[in-house]
């Protein structure tokens, strides 16, 4: 019988096995191109389902005050994943399927940018909201797991983390939400 200490101690180690295999120049432009949206006074829209909504709905949280708290700089930052009566008004109405690219339509400008979170990453919201912004060269970031599915394949930037585990896949990609929000305020021109 397996013991919580050894499972914990196979967790983090396999936690750490996937984020040590993250692609360092990905990760790299990802930041760049988060901070430049912030800097050019631009909206940075969030969304996730499931675990992943919760992730996005803690960017709007940190980068909203914590990181504006720390820096001289005033993030724009939406979650398309938080407003429940919008997303079952779509769902209901329209087709759950397009939950998030019809917020994007009234909400996202040419300039703005998208981070999307999804283990899988074929999720048809996530697909949906893809093509859309393509269609509309809204830059994406896409934070992906398992084989990365179909937003590893279309996003401007991809965030893969290599596991076939959701525990591990959401975990990474909260802290990843932390690592890169700490690294710009660290790297920023506070004063």
């Amino acid at each position: 019988m397996i013991t919580l200490k050894i499972f914990s101690q196979n967790y983090y180690k396999n936690l750490f096995a996937a984020l040590n295999k993250l692609n360092a120049k990905d990760l790299d432009k990802a930041s760049k191109l988060i901070f430049e949206k912030i800097k050019n006074k631009k909206t940075i829209f969030v969304c996730g389902n499931g675990g992943s909504a919760a992730i996005a709905n803690h960017y709007v949280c940190d980068f909203l005050k914590f990181f504006r708290q720390n820096t001289n700089y005033k993030p724009k930052i939406v979650s398309l994943s938080n407003n429940i009566e919008t997303i079952t008004a779509i769902s209901n109405d329209i087709d759950y399927k397009k939950i998030f690219s019809y917020q994007a339509e009234s909400l996202c400008n040419k300039d703005d940018l998208i981070l999307i979170i999804s283990s899988s990453g074929n999720s048809k919201n996530i697909i949906d909201l893809l093509k859309y912004a393509k269609k509309n060269k809204i830059k994406t970031i896409g934070f992906c797991g398992f084989k990365g599915g179909y937003l590893k394949k279309n996003s401007d930037i991809s965030i893969h983390v290599k596991s076939e585990n959701y525990g591990l896949s959401e975990d990474s990609h909260h802290i990843l939400m932390h690592l890169i929000l700490q690294y710009l305020i660290k790297t920023s021109d506070k004063n």
